[in-house]
């Protein structure tokens, strides 16, 4: 059978409210806004960046092979000579238009993910499950945002039986509009935690901007929330005013419909027994850490909930692994033995570094080897920025960190704070870092390597694994 074009031409082009200019394919096959990721037949959506306007590269995109550019009306008369054009009033709410036509259409069941942690590796799970019961469309990476949202929507083919869409922000106002892009038959929010503290004065706050997502509910639709966390409470209350028909607690609490019975955490993995919605489970997970086990309670119950058969997801979540830069694990060859690197460099926030040196507490060194915790400054945390930071004294010293390396005038807090045995080294930022963490590395140790993003932490993972080769 034939698989039909993601858009044909006629429809992307009224779904935008655009005209076109010259000769454009019959169909579209694909969605672009990077030329270096372009493939051929895609449409080439001329977004303006922080940094560059993407009319600078339509250009480019057409001697890529896209098969159209979409481009604004200030720029359509110097872009014509370079290929058939869509033009619209504004390319990014022309995208945000296509990516609600798509919507609109899909004969689908849709599940909204967000929260202040876990929103990727919550999606991947759910990508995971889902895609063994049925076609099933979820973004790459973690495109949350105002951009990454209607361009996900935008990709999405008409067939699908499953859509998992992550809804990310930074700021106030910025998840309803995003929750009524993607309209969720099921909202998921994994938990609330100190994070972007820099724009929002309280956790309760931050709460009352993640329950933003059940506004964009299906009527009758169901808001699933962390029944552990203080604001839950909080949460349901926004629950129970939206859409919502059915509001379902996740987590260790008694009260919760999907409910941990109990775990055994690994160091590759944990085993779990719960009770979701009813139906007692037994599964095993093949990603480590409590966490995680947590976050599966949410999977299952939207499983359930997307109509999805709940113990066959469970059972696939044996094949949980860490996403890239959130935990991934390799093994690489030091001298005569090994070094395990645990890549945790995507992101950080206090939470998900607390899980971070948790699981390398678990983590047996080979003979001669160390624990070892390479970190980088977690921001967007605002004045508490600094305790935040001090405060994982406690953390590793109780997982029996043997070494830390710390960059970042974030982190110089938390490196005045450690006792002086557990000081490998400090550095002003990651690259001036990166000889002290290369030079001590030895065989049998064990490093965790997170930061935020902006910490630039990613290039000190590229390093050690440019001087140590993967083992056989």
């Amino acid at each position: 059978m034939t698989t039909p074009p993601l858009w044909p031409m006629a429809d992307f082009l009224a779904a935008m409210s655009a005209r076109g200019l010259g000769a454009p394919p019959a169909d579209v096959t694909g969605i672009s806004i990077d030329t270096r990721s372009l493939q051929p037949g895609d449409a080439f959506f001329a977004i303006r960046g922080e940094a560059r306007d993407g009319h600078e590269f339509v250009e480019a995109a057409m001697k890529a092979g896209a098969g159209i550019a979409v481009v604004d009306d200030a720029h359509a008369k110097a872009l014509k000579p370079f290929g058939p054009l869509a033009v619209v009033d504004n390319v990014l709410p022309a995208m945000e238009r296509l990516g609600m036509a798509r919507r609109a259409e899909l004969d689908a069941r849709v599940v909204a993910v967000t929260g202040s942690v876990g929103k990727t590796g919550t999606k991947e799970a759910l990508r995971l499950v889902l895609a063994r019961q049925g076609e099933t469309h979820a973004p790459i990476a973690s495109y949350n945002n105002h951009w990454g949202v209607p361009l996900t929507l935008s990709r999405t083919p008409r067939t699908i039986r499953f859509g998992v869409y992550e809804i990310g922000m930074s700021n106030p106002g910025e998840i309803a509009p995003l929750a009524r892009m993607v309209a969720p038959d099921v909202a998921v929010i994994t938990t609330v935690q100190p994070v972007h503290l820099a724009a929002f004065p309280s956790l309760d706050a931050i709460a009352d901007e993640k329950a933003a997502v059940f506004s964009g509910l299906r009527t009758g639709g169901v808001a699933i929330i962390n029944a552990d966390i203080p604001q839950a409470g909080r949460l349901r209350a926004h629950a129970m005013a939206s859409p919502a028909g059915r509001v379902i607690g996740f987590g260790a609490n008694e009260g919760a419909e999907a409910r941990l019975l109990s775990c055994t955490l690994g160091a590759e993995g944990s085993t779990v027994e719960a009770v979701i919605c009813g139906q007692r489970l037994s599964y095993r997970l093949g990603s480590p850490g409590r966490h995680i086990v947590m976050n599966t309670l949410a999977v299952l119950a939207a499983a359930k909930m997307l109509g999805a058969d709940v113990a066959q997801a469970a059972a696939d979540l044996a094949d949980l692994a860490p996403p890239s830069g959130r935990g991934a694990r390799q093994r690489l060859t030091a001298g005569g033995g090994e070094i395990v690197l645990i890549d945790e460099s995507y992101n950080a926030n206090p939470a998900s570094m607390s899980a971070a040196l948790e699981n390398l507490g678990r983590i047996a060194p080979g003979p001669g080897g160390r624990r070892i915790a390479v970190l980088g400054d977690m921001l967007e945390l605002g004045p508490t920025g600094p305790e935040l930071h001090r405060r994982l004294t406690e953390t590793i010293v109780a997982q029996q960190v043997d070494l830390a390396f710390l960059s970042g005038p974030l982190m110089r807090h938390l490196f005045d704070a450690l006792p002086s045995t557990l000081k490998g080294a400090y550095a002003a930022n990651a690259a001036a870092l990166e000889d002290e963490v290369l030079d001590a590395l030895r065989p049998g140790d064990v490093v965790t390597v997170k930061g935020s993003l902006g910490s630039k932490m990613g290039p000190l993972v590229k390093a050690i694994l440019g001087r140590f080769p993967p083992a056989a």
